[in-house]
């Protein structure tokens, strides 16, 4: 492809990939995880950062390696072969991209309800979520899908103008709110709340850093993304250079930013109200930028904030309109022959975007009526943990499983390399994917990790019947 792009530009991508809406949604649920310890909530959020850092410069090496990759599927086949490559683009396919999306898309209807004061969750009573919540967040999924196969340069400007929306309320907090939270003394009081009894009460019976194992598992959904722009490096002008310092740079950035955004939180100065946001956190920037800016200044932020949720939606649900595409181009799966064909009025893979949606709606219900217990229809299934795991999180940690053997394969496939890249590199990679795996199963438990894991085992096992099938 035309070598288009340029450091500042590729910098520009990464930041715009990896920035989404997970820091809103994540960010309270972190702190609630650390019981209200703001040194640790901004030692989870680096954590993850420099995981992301150190796997993403080794895919950059990868990349620069091989320069016709574009996006993890391409990069497992070029570490392990096509089969690997296959199973890869089929957990793509049936989990990663659309269990994603049908989040997103109940997390914007999350969003804006509370713009309107409207509650989502009833937790703390009934512990169901309620159905206005449910059928909106429906509406968003299948507009999304809907607006992606009828016109997808549509998405694809839609995606542009929510990015920038994004950035607005991070910034802002990231600044304004840290500079009246330590002149009122808001920031003080929270910092202190690690000294006082009632934290001493909460974390009692738990490890010291084990809101920290937890934090990491959740907080990775913020970050991911970043897989993505390693894509861009085959239309990057002198890759091997650019490619790792667009990847440090963007990285760094949004790491900063996070680590500023989730401190400013600190302005609202009440740690039982940060804690109280809890299951989804996603009330506190509200509350918070409602202290800071009023309510009319902080219900127009938060508007930006919902909106750029819906554009991290069309984000996902873009990339699972081409997952079935992508596994088809490669002669896999069921059908290739008529999943990778390409709509001639279009010019777009509206067969395999049916198959996204499908794969959406199912995760949909799963999230909605298992994992988050919707109004009573699945009933004690929502408290058996074997079931009732949270399926975004875990899944994202399952696709840094997935990068470990192609960590591995670099090492022996990369002779004639120096040291630091052939080894130290991917040696890191791997044990930073092993420390999110360890953080998800001390955090989730063995109960959902291996509950998981077997609903991914049929789920592969499904896809190995189709592996080789022309017809079916």
């Amino acid at each position: 492809m035309e070598k288009r792009y340029g450091l500042p530009t590729a910098i520009a991508m990464v930041i715009g990939i990896v920035i989404g809406s997970g820091v809103f949604i994540k960010g309270g649920k972190v702190l609630a995880l650390t019981h209200g310890n703001m040194a640790q909530g901004v030692l989870v959020v680096g954590i993850v950062g420099l995981i992301c850092i150190i796997c993403s410069l080794v895919f950059a090496e990868l990349g620069s390696k091989y320069e016709k990759v574009n996006g993890v599927v391409d990069y497992a086949e070029v570490a392990l072969g096509p089969t690997y490559s296959y199973y890869v683009g089929w957990f793509m396919t049936t989990i990663y991209y659309p269990c994603l999306a049908a989040m997103l898309a109940f997390f914007s209807a999350v969003f804006f309800l509370a713009l309107f004061d409207i509650p989502a969750l009833d937790f703390f009573v009934t512990g169901t979520v309620r159905s206005e919540a449910l059928a909106l967040g429906a509406g968003f999924l299948m507009i999304g899908y809907g607006i992606n196969a009828i016109s997808p340069k549509l998405a694809g400007k839609l995606q542009v103008s929510m990015t920038v929306l994004k950035l607005i309320p991070l910034c802002l907090m990231a600044i304004v709110g840290i500079i009246v939270g330590l002149k009122s003394g808001a920031t003080a009081k929270v910092l202190d709340y690690v000294n006082s009894a009632e934290y001493a009460t909460a974390v009692e019976g738990t490890t010291s850093f084990q809101g920290v194992f937890s934090g990491v598992a959740s907080f990775a959904f913020a970050y991911e993304g970043w897989i993505i722009a390693t894509s861009i490096n085959s239309e990057l002008k002198d890759a091997k250079k650019n490619l790792p310092l667009a990847l440090i740079f963007g990285a760094l950035f949004c790491t900063v930013l996070y680590c500023l955004y989730i401190f400013a939180m600190s302005s609202v100065g009440d740690v039982d109200t940060i804690i109280g946001t809890w299951p989804l956190g996603e009330k506190l920037p509200k509350i918070a930028f409602s202290n800071i800016f009023g309510n009319t200044v902080g219900t127009i932020v938060y508007a930006f904030i919902s909106v750029g949720c819906l554009g991290v939606m069309n984000g996902l649900i873009m990339g699972s309109s081409r997952g079935m595409y992508s596994v088809s181009a490669r002669g896999m799966g069921p059908r290739p022959e008529f999943y990778g064909d390409i709509d001639k009025q279009n010019g777009f893979t509206i067969k395999s975007t049916i198959i996204g949606m499908m794969f959406a709606g199912f995760w949909y219900a799963w999230t909605g009526f298992i994992w988050m217990y919707g109004p009573d229809f699945m009933g004690g299934l929502h408290n058996c943990l074997w079931i009732a795991w949270e399926p975004d999180e875990i899944s994202i940690v399952n696709l840094y499983a997935m990068y470990i053997p192609m960590f591995i394969a670099l090492i022996s496939k990369g002779k004639g390399e120096n040291v630091f890249k052939r080894f130290i590199l991917p040696i890191l990679g791997v044990a930073c994917c092993c420390f999110m795996v360890y953080c998800c199963w001390v955090g989730k438990g063995y109960q959902q990790v291996c509950g998981y894991l077997i609903f991914f085992a049929v789920v592969m096992f499904i896809g190995y019947l189709f592996k080789n099938s022309k017809k079916a």
